[in-house]
């Protein structure tokens, strides 16, 4: 299962509106799972064996938000595909494979 997500608060305190530092907590909780992940500059994706797993980290991540926002918001985006892992590299080699065939 591949997860992607967003969470951020939806103020912030800084003069120029960065929600980075909250959103480092949430990035910090998933480097800590241990499960394979990516973050890029919207979204961190995370794979994991099933919904426990993944929500698991999705609900700890959230919470770290919380402790410095009266207000967040979270975004989700799964892809479910039970018996296959390793999908957080191979989806992308297999469209690098396809541009290739050009």
């Amino acid at each position: 299962m591949l997860v992607a997500f967003s969470v951020a608060p939806t103020t912030a305190d800084t003069p120029d509106g960065s929600v980075g530092a909250a959103v480092a907590e949430a990035v910090r909780v998933v480097r800590e799972s241990g499960l394979p992940h990516e973050t890029t500059a919207m979204f961190t994706t995370i794979e994991g064996e099933d919904w426990d797993e993944v929500f698991r980290v999705i609900k700890r991540a959230t919470e770290a938000v919380t402790a410095v926002s009266p207000r967040v918001s979270l975004v989700i985006k799964a892809d479910i595909r039970p018996g296959y892992t390793g999908q957080l590299t191979e989806k992308v080699r297999r469209v690098e494979e396809h541009l290739g065939e050009s």
